[in-house]
C-alpha cells in the first residue's frame, strides 16, 4: 500500500473518530463506535504492514504485545476471572496501545489542505455543539446526560477538539490564544480536574510553548513549583473529598466507591505480588460485568456501585485498576509514558518543532490527570487521545527522517519502524 493511500484512508477514519466517536457519540446512540475504529485501524496497519518487505518493527509495540500476552497467560493460569471477562478486559485494555503503536508505525502526514479541513471541523462543532451546550448548561445541566452522557465526557471533548485545532495551527501566538478560548468553555463542566488542565494548559502556551524556557534551571523549577501549586489549588475540591470527607462519611456513592478502590488498591497489589490479580479482576468494566470474587475476598462488595446487583462505579477511576498487573506491571506502565516523553525530546532535538513537543506534553498531563478519577485512558475518548499521540510522535519521526534525508543527500526508502 502506498504512503499516499495510508495518509488519506487515516485521514478519513480520523475525521469519522472525531465526529462520531467522540461529539456525537451520544447522539446516534450507537456504543460501539470506538470498536469499529480500532478495527478499521488496526486492519489499515495490516494492510500497510503486508506490502512491506522489511518489517522494522517498533521494539516498544513488540515489547508491548509480549507483555500483554503474558499476562493473558498468567490470568488464565490462575483463574482471575471467567475466560470471557479475561478476553474482553484484554481488548479493553489493549485498545488505547494500539491506537498509539498502529498509528506511530504507519507515519501518517496530514498535507495542508487536510490540515485546515481538520481545522474547519473542529471549529464547525466547536460553534455549533459543544459552545452551545456549554450555554445551556448553564441553564439546565442536564444537557450534558442528554447530549454527551456526562459531564465529564463534555470536557473532554472540548479538550480534544481544542488539541486538534492546535495541532492544525500554525502555533502563531494568536493561534494559542484561540486554543485557550476554545479550551476555556470545558470550565462549563464544572470538573477540578479540568480546572487542573486548563491552568496547566495556560501555563504551558504562555511560558513553556518558548524554545528558550526548555531549560531545566532555577528559574524554571520555580515556575513549575508555582504551576503545580495553582493546579493543586484549583484541585483542591477533590483532593478534599477524597482524604478529608471520606473519613467522615460525607461523601456522595460514587466517591466512596472510588474511595474504597484506592484504599483496597495497596492490599491487592501485596496480596497478588509481583503480577497483580489479573485481568478483569479489580476495578475495569470487565471486573463488574463478569463479576469477580475479588471484591467479596476483600469485602467490598457491599459498597454503593461495587456490588453485584449494581456495579456502575466500579470503572469510575483507572489507577486502581493497575492492581490487575501488579508492582511489575505499575513500572511497566511507567516505563511506557517515560519512553513517550523521551522519544519526544528526542525528536524535538532532531526537529527543534516546539507546538509538536508542547502537544505531546499537554497529552501526556491531560492522561495523567484524567485518570485520577475516571477511566479515560481506556475508555470513550482514550483510544482517540492516543492516536493524536501517534500523529505528534510519527509526524516528529517523520521530520527527524526527512531532516537525516536532507542531510545526507540519501533518498532511500524509510523504513517502516
Amino acid at each position: 500500500m502506498k504512503q499516499s493511500h495510508v495518509d488519506r484512508y487515516f485521514f478519513a477514519l480520523f475525521i469519522f473518530a472525531l465526529i462520531f466517536s467522540i461529539l456525537l457519540y451520544k447522539a446516534i446512540g450507537f456504543t460501539y463506535t470506538d470498536e469499529l475504529c480500532v478495527l478499521a485501524l488496526f486492519v489499515l496497519f495490516l494492510m500497510a504492514m503486508m506490502k512491506i518487505h522489511d518489517w522494522h518493527f517498533n521494539k516498544a509495540f513488540l515489547i508491548t504485545l509480549a507483555v500483554f500476552v503474558f499476562y493473558t497467560c498468567y490470568s488464565f493460569q490462575i483463574g482471575s476471572n471467567t475466560p470471557r471477562g479475561i478476553a474482553n478486559d484484554l481488548a479493553i485494555q489493549l485498545k488505547p496501545y494500539l491506537g498509539f503503536f498502529c498509528v506511530y508505525q504507519l507515519k501518517p502526514a496530514m498535507n495542508a489542505s487536510r490540515k485546515r479541513m481538520l481545522r474547519d471541523v473542529c471549529l464547525l462543532f466547536w460553534f455549533i455543539f459543544l459552545l452551545p451546550i456549554g450555554l445551556v448548561s448553564l441553564v439546565n445541566v442536564k444537557v450534558f446526560d442528554l447530549l454527551l452522557e456526562h459531564p465529564v465526557y463534555y470536557g473532554i471533548a472540548v479538550t480534544i477538539v481544542s488539541l486538534c485545532y492546535l495541532y492544525c495551527s500554525g502555533f502563531t501566538r494568536r493561534d494559542k490564544l484561540v486554543f485557550l478560548l476554545m479550551l476555556s468553555i470545558g470550565l462549563f463542566c464544572g470538573r477540578s480536574k479540568f480546572y487542573g488542565f486548563f491552568a496547566l494548559s495556560v501555563f504551558m502556551m504562555f511560558f513553556f510553548s518558548n524554545i528558550a524556557n526548555l531549560k531545566l534551571n532555577f528559574k524554571n523549577i520555580m515556575i513549575i513549583i508555582c504551576m503545580l501549586a495553582v493546579i493543586a489549588y484549583v484541585a483542591w475540591g477533590k483532593i478534599s473529598l477524597y482524604f478529608y470527607q471520606a473519613l467522615t462519611d460525607e461523601m456522595e456513592n460514587d466517591l466512596i466507591a472510588r474511595f474504597v478502590l484506592y484504599r483496597t488498591m495497596p492490599e491487592v497489589l501485596s496480596d497478588f505480588f509481583p503480577f497483580g490479580s489479573g485481568f478483569a479482576s479489580f476495578a475495569t468494566y470487565s471486573s463488574g460485568e463478569y463479576y469477580s470474587e475479588i471484591y467479596a475476598k476483600y469485602g467490598i462488595e457491599i459498597v454503593y456501585g461495587l456490588s453485584k446487583a449494581y456495579h456502575g462505579f466500579i470503572s469510575d477511576t483507572f489507577y486502581p485498576s493497575l492492581a490487575q498487573f501488579g508492582v511489575a506491571g505499575i513500572v511497566l506502565f511507567l516505563s511506557f509514558w517515560i519512553y513517550i516523553v523521551k522519544r519526544a525530546f528526542i525528536n524535538y532535538r532532531k526537529t527543534q518543532n516546539i507546538k509538536l513537543i508542547m502537544i505531546a506534553i499537554l497529552i501526556v498531563c491531560f492522561l495523567a490527570i484524567e485518570c485520577t478519577t475516571g477511566s479515560t485512558f481506556i475508555a470513550q475518548g482514550g483510544f482517540f487521545v492516543m492516536m493524536i499521540l501517534g500523529l505528534i510522535l510519527s509526524e516528529k519521526k517523520h521530520e527527524a527522517e526527512q531532516t537525516k534525508i536532507n542531510i545526507h543527500g540519501d533518498e532511500e526508502k524509510i523504513p517502516f519502524c
